[in-house]
């Protein structure tokens, strides 16, 4: 892997004028992520949050169980704040918000590969060789972000996730990935005051505005204008947002169980928890698209799914999500920020030799809420014993244009590929009805 470069200047081409640029200012290569000076129109505005739960979740054992069926496993489902909504014993914190959520149980895709599940869950499209489609938060930065007046940091963050590409979205609309300690590599000025950082700068713009005379076209003021954005992330009070240690101890006690981080499942639980708490930190600054990764312990949960999900997974992923909802209603913001929780795929109905479950993608459930969309609700379900849908089917792009829905985005709009084909946003896919109204 290497960063990428504005346009098409070469890597050598660009090294060298690293190289010159490095004895003026701190190499900052985390820059291909700080494209996004992104603006906007006033805070608490539209956002989504996505938690992306890598590994293919058996979602039969958290949101669909079948506890008449062979297939159902060990756990029992429990009653919710949703009328007629059940989910795992396993997560009854979340239960008690489910009001403010939704459950669509009848997704089904052919994708049950971990890459081409992953790509196609991200941008609504499947894996093609022609094109690079980008993933959706790209596609909200370009549509939102650039639209964000006051925006100092960019629109598209992803804690501890793999996000995708960018596409044809661009390098500005290009996740700005951190971790769930909120740390950016290199953007710490250490002792550097203003007095020197100003010098420094100063130096540097001599050397912008040699290569900008020096008749190599539009790639040296494409390369200054990514040096200056990221000096004003570097600079901006905005970044506060990624510190969660500012916030109070039970706020942050709240999100994590009070998990200190000692290791085992209560760090894992203490960075998911962290990582929502600065998802909402960033989504209330005017960031409208937020992923952040579940890490609560691996699922692909092929031996063994049942004690890890009772013992690892789900206790902290219950506790982060509920302080999370309730969080954002306590804040008046949950009507604004549409929460999406999901996998590439889903695991087999059937529980294998070694007490675990395989790839399945023909019949499974995301989770969705907040927004202002009709929640406390489970859209379409699948038979007795989750083999198959029985409703409606809905796709990756029927999620993708939910959220755009939710956000103000209109789903007519058609992007143009690298290659100049159309491309309809969430790949033409249909706002989900009973969840809009």
């Amino acid at each position: 892997m290497f960063l990428p470069t504005p346009g098409d200047m070469s890597r050598r081409h660009f090294m060298r004028h690293m190289a010159a640029a490095a004895a003026t200012i701190p190499t900052l290569d985390f820059i291909s992520h700080v494209q996004a000076h992104a603006e906007t129109a006033r805070r608490n505005n539209k956002a989504c949050i996505l938690m992306w739960a890598g590994g293919g979740p058996p979602t039969i054992d958290i949101w669909d169980l079948k506890p008449n069926s062979k297939n159902g496993g060990e756990f029992k489902p429990i009653d919710t704040a949703a009328p007629g909504v059940q989910i795992s014993e396993h997560m009854p914190k979340t239960a008690q918000v489910f009001d403010k959520l939704s459950l669509v149980r009848s997704m089904s895709t052919r994708e049950a590969d971990h890459n081409r599940g992953r790509y196609y869950m991200h941008t609504g499209f499947v894996p093609n060789p022609t094109v690079v489609h980008p993933t959706f938060g790209s596609v909200i930065s370009h549509e939102i972000g650039s639209k964000r007046k006051d925006l100092e940091i960019p629109a598209f963050v992803s804690i501890n996730a793999p996000s995708g590409s960018h596409g044809y979205m661009g390098t500005s609309n290009a996740p700005f990935v951190v971790g769930s300690d909120g740390r950016i590599r290199n953007a710490d000025r250490g002792d550097l005051g203003d007095d020197r950082l100003g010098q420094r700068l100063n130096m540097l713009g001599v050397i912008e505005e040699g290569f900008i005379k020096s008749g190599r076209g539009e790639l040296p003021q494409s390369h200054k204008d990514v040096y200056t954005k990221a000096v004003n992330l570097m600079t901006s009070e905005q970044m506060k947002a990624f510190k969660v240690d500012d916030e109070p101890q039970e706020i942050i006690d709240m999100y994590t169980g009070g998990a200190n981080g000692a290791g085992g499942m209560m760090a894992r639980g203490s960075a998911f928890g962290r990582s929502l708490l600065m998802a909402r930190r960033l989504v209330e600054t005017g960031v409208p698209f937020v992923e952040v990764g579940v890490n609560t312990g691996g699922w692909d949960l092929h031996n063994g799914v049942f004690d890890a999900l009772k013992n690892t997974n789900l206790p902290p992923m219950d506790t982060a999500i509920a302080a999370l909802v309730t969080d954002l209603t306590q804040r008046g913001m949950i009507d604004d920020v549409t929460l999406v929780w999901m996998g590439e795929f889903a695991r087999t109905p059937r529980i294998n030799q070694n007490v675990g479950r395989d790839h399945w993608a023909a019949s499974w459930t995301n989770m969705i809420g907040g927004g202002g969309l009709k929640n406390g609700q489970a859209v379409g379900a699948t038979n007795e014993d989750g083999t198959a849908c029985i409703t409606k089917t809905y796709q990756p792009g029927d999620i993708w244009a939910t959220v755009a829905h939710a956000m103000g985005i209109p789903t007519s709009i058609v992007h143009t590929s690298k290659n100049g084909r159309p491309m309809k946003i969430a790949n033409g896919g249909t706002p989900i009805a009973e969840l809009i109204g």
